[in-house]
């Protein structure tokens, strides 16, 4: 049985080969953190985001992507791969220092530009050029936005600096652009419930999302969450409440997303709460043995659009 659509299957079916992220590091923030909304970013991140996996945004894109081309080909023997502008808001910049940057990425190996950002730093001015782009080089464009959760209230909470709406108006003009769209999101915020996981998996398959990226809420030192953290201003949930959690959000996902990833990862000397202090493949092993155990799958309980209910009507 085949448990949920993995990343990797989608890719080898669309570039008919395995095909590897190259992770690039530009010198951009959030408007989260510089005052545009608010400061200090989300409660749960720390100075250096997503990016502990970088090489220094001072150095050019063409030479991260060299540079980690290289030690990626000899060590999988890839040769095909992905632009991943990573870390914070990539398209929370002028129009111009963008294009400059997604221009630098223009390789005959990379077949796609994967560009992580907010639902509220897109526009059709930047959505033009990735068209434009994605025409011209015959390359794929894969947008990542940040959702993390449906629950509004927990996203203020986290100092996200949107809602909802955001997303849900984003992710539709990423569709109508032919964009791919990789949707982010946490699933054992405390504050969250499992009728909050269900929803955001409802949200994210009625948007037509292409794939998803699972995350478990980690506590970063020196963050806002971590001060919270040790005034026990809340608990942390199990990983067996992650695990259940995660299966409860891909029961309710349409079997066309692909899964990115089960669970994230972080550095350990980064963080002082990572993953329970077990190994991120020990989780995913977990997760996949107790699906196999409930003989469940991703998407067993998609059955909720296009009108299901009307279904047992007969003419």
């Amino acid at each position: 049985m085949k448990l949920y659509y993995k990343y990797s299957d989608y890719l080898k079916s669309k570039f008919n080969t395995k095909v590897y992220k190259l992770p690039v590091n530009i010198p951009v923030t959030c408007p989260n953190r510089n005052g545009t909304i608010s400061f200090g970013g989300c409660t749960y991140c720390g100075d250096n985001a997503a990016g502990f996996e970088c090489l220094p945004n001072f150095i050019s894109v063409k030479e991260q992507i060299n540079k980690n081309m290289e030690y990626i080909k000899m060590k999988y023997k890839a040769e095909k791969f992905i632009a991943y502008f990573q870390n914070f808001t990539n398209t929370f910049l002028p129009l111009s220092n963008f294009k400059k940057y997604i221009n630098e990425a223009n390789f005959p190996y990379i077949v796609d530009i994967s560009i992580s950002t907010r639902p509220d730093c897109i526009n059709n001015r930047y959505l033009d050029f990735l068209r434009e782009y994605k025409e011209k080089n015959n390359i794929n464009i894969t947008i990542e936005l940040g959702l993390q959760t449906s629950n509004y209230h927990t996203l203020e909470k986290i100092n996200r600096g949107h809602t909802l709406a955001e997303y849900i108006f984003a992710a539709n003009q990423i569709k109508n652009y032919g964009f791919d769209l990789c949707t982010h999101v946490i699933l054992n915020f405390p504050w969250d419930t499992c009728l909050d996981v269900k929803e955001t998996s409802k949200i994210i398959s009625a948007v037509f999302s292409t794939h998803v990226k699972i995350h478990a809420l980690y506590i970063v030192k020196g963050s806002k969450m971590e001060e919270q953290c040790t005034r026990n201003e809340f608990n942390l949930l199990s990983m067996e409440e992650y695990i259940n959690r995660v299966i409860l959000f891909l029961e309710y996902l349409s079997p066309e997303i692909s899964i990115q990833r089960l669970i994230g990862r972080a550095p350990k000397e980064e963080a002082s709460f990572v993953n329970w202090n077990t190994s991120w493949w020990k989780i995913k092993e977990l997760i996949e043995n107790k699906m196999l155990k409930l003989n469940t799958y991703q998407g067993r309980k998609f059955n909720y659009l296009n009108g299901e209910i009307l279904k047992g009507f007969e003419d």
